[in-house]
């Protein structure tokens, strides 16, 4: 089974698998074809995590294909003339663009787990047709294009790509990317080194200078992926397994948990005030650790073991009002034990042999920062706004950052990013992970409450009505679906509620104990598809 945002990527992943590839395979081919279909979140220039299941070796391991700060990124790289942060400078600038990660992630997953079964060319040839003759404007393109059409039209060379007589594509037109195209050919025939040297690396660093940033090709050429260990927590019985830092989902999502597990959620009823409360106090709080403790692990000590404790999250447990909203001025960062050393789009995909990859991969913003690399058809990222211009500033989504995420050299920026595995008793139960900033976060927790502790079904789970809450600002954030009777009495308790249209687009996939695959794609965004076979 495969559940991505878009249907062409969907069906070439199903494809791969009935070809006998395995879960990998697929993914790698799922990837490249979204870097076509849905350039908004899922370009080349790009970076990402994942997490890939061998089922035979019963082991997880977690893929860091994040984006890294330039050399020439120094610590006030985005500060004024006066010394405070610029939100232009680390949104709309070229000096926002970190080095990609995404061709370099995807073939480093390919030769390490791949089935052998494929040549890169092959799993990359479905991605290079659909660049080269086109797909239809429709569903979520069609909707960020009109969105992002200012960011867009900026940059002559991506003007070049998703305009036509002036204005963006609209649906039932035909985006066309043959630089794209020829990209892609390059990487199926001679690997990542034709993304990382050479001629393409060489107009991307053209097409960056032009535009004023810092990425040289002495970037480019030593970009490296990380293989890291994957976080591993336990909730009510299930094996909770997600992305270590610099993803800030896995130990989020653990503390959370961990928090939520004193509690009896089941009698509370699924998304009622009291159950809603305690969610967001225990967001609350690892949010407030987030913003101090995170950072880029080789850069940085984390105190990990602290975070995602038992005994630690019992404490923070005890700083939960029963009934009251804490604000979120009197809410600091706790003390964990010490230190011990040990827009985005998500896919899933468990193969017939039980193998599993849950990915997700970004650019930042919709369309990064909108500039196309002349001849290249690749799209920049904007991701280096994730780094804390100062401490204490906040990025694009509000999000508090400390001094152990301020931009450095090689840094790779904390990001929410959360691919996330269950596994009961040895096997795999579940497969998820969602875009959407720091709402990721809550997104992955409120599936997994209302699984485990609520017994909905992965597509009930994907469709109940969201909250967030991320310490500051003091906003709880709820979905329209939430009752009225609900929000009257979250606002009765102290909480500052801001109804919003829907976020994140999840896709999940659960297998029961007899081996059938569900899969849920998420209705909150248009194109979406769950297949298998």
């Amino acid at each position: 089974m495969v559940v991505s945002k878009e249907a062409h990527a969907t069906r070439i992943g199903v494809r791969i698998l009935r070809e006998g590839g395995n879960a990998v395979d697929a993914a790698v081919a799922v990837a490249f074809a979204l870097s076509v279909t849905s350039p908004r979140s899922a370009a080349l220039g790009g970076g990402g995590f994942m997490l890939v299941y061998l089922a035979a070796r019963k082991k997880v391991v977690a893929i860091d294909y994040r984006e890294t700060a330039p050399l020439a990124t120094t610590k006030d790289i985005f500060l004024g003339p006066n010394g405070l942060p610029d939100k232009r400078k680390s949104r709309d600038s070229a000096f926002s663009i970190g080095t990609p990660g995404d061709v370099a992630g995807l073939v480093y997953a390919e030769k390490r787990y791949g089935s052998g079964r494929f040549t890169l060319a092959q799993l990359v040839a479905p991605a290079v047709r659909l660049a080269r003759e086109g797909v239809p404007v429709a569903d979520d393109l069609d909707d960020s294009l009109r969105k992002s059409s200012k960011r867009l039209a900026r940059f002559a060379s991506s003007r070049k790509i998703f305009f036509a007589h002036g204005r963006p594509l609209h649906a039932g037109e035909i985006l066309r990317q043959p630089a794209l195209a020829r990209t892609l050919e390059a990487i199926g025939r001679e690997g990542a080194s034709a993304f990382y040297r050479g001629p393409i690396a060489a107009k991307i660093v053209a097409a960056v200078e032009a535009a004023g940033g810092d990425l040289t090709r002495r970037d480019l050429a030593s970009y490296h992926v990380v293989e890291r260990r994957p976080l591993r927590g336990r909730y009510r019985g299930y094996d909770i397994v997600s992305m270590p830092p610099p993803s800030s989902g896995g130990i989020a999502i653990i503390e959370i948990l961990n928090i939520l597990e004193g509690y009896k959620l089941a009698g509370l009823g699924v998304d009622s005030a009291a159950s809603i409360h305690l969610m967001a106090e225990a967001m609350k709080l690892a949010f407030a650790d987030r913003a101090r403790y995170l950072g880029d692990p080789d850069f940085v000590s984390i105190p990990v073991a602290g975070l995602i404790s038992k005994a630690y999250a019992a404490r923070l447990r005890k700083q939960i009002w029963p009934s009251r909203a804490r604000p979120a001025l009197d809410i600091r960062a706790g003390v964990p034990t010490p230190h011990e050393s040990d827009q985005t789009t998500h896919f899933s995909i468990v193969d017939a042999q039980g193998n599993a990859v849950a990915n997700t991969f970004t650019l930042n913003l919709s369309f990064g920062v909108g500039l196309v690399a002349s001849g290249t058809g690749v799209l920049m990222n904007d991701e280096l706004d994730d780094f804390a211009a100062a401490p204490g500033a906040s990025n694009v989504y509000g999000l508090i950052g400390g001094a152990k995420n301020t931009p450095a050299p090689r840094r790779r920026p904390v990001s929410s990013m959360s691919p996330t595995m269950v596994f009961k008793d040895g096997r795999l139960r579940l497969v998820t992970g969602s875009p959407g900033g720091p709402r990721i976060i809550s997104t992955i927790v409120e599936i997994l409450s209302d699984i485990i502790d609520h017994g909905y079904n992965v597509a009930e789970a994907n469709d109940a009505p969201r909250f967030h809450d991320q310490w500051l600002p003091d906003i709880l954030d709820v979905e329209r679906g939430v009752s009225r009777d609900t929000i009257a009495l979250l606002r009765a308790m102290g909480y500052n509620v801001r109804i919003q249209p829907g976020w994140g687009a999840a896709a999940t996939i659960a297998r029961r104990g007899d081996g059938l695959l569900t899969g849920a794609a998420d209705p909150r965004q248009r194109g979406t598809l769950a297949a298998g076979y």
